[in-house]
């Protein structure tokens, strides 16, 4: 078979959301409500700006490190 991308699914509107966890078991019910107390809790965290860093895309992100030209990988 052709490898085809994947397409992600659209968002389901919160009815059709509760709807869908409402046919889930109990555990992952509860699992789900225990994410969604997280995520409400979690707070950004208050990190100070760099001074004198590199402009541009953060090098760990993109899985290597460039600088005058030469990309290193580890």
């Amino acid at each position: 078979m052709p490898d085809q991308p994947e397409i992600a699914p659209e968002p389901l509107s919160p009815e059709d959301e509760a709807a869908r966890r409402a046919t889930l078991p109990e555990a992952a019910q509860r699992a789900l409500a225990e994410a969604d107390a997280r995520r409400a809790a979690a707070q950004e965290l208050a990190l100070p700006r760099e001074l004198g860093g590199r402009k541009g895309p953060e090098p760990v992100r993109y899985g290597d490190w460039e600088k005058k030209g030469i990309a290193v990988d580890f």
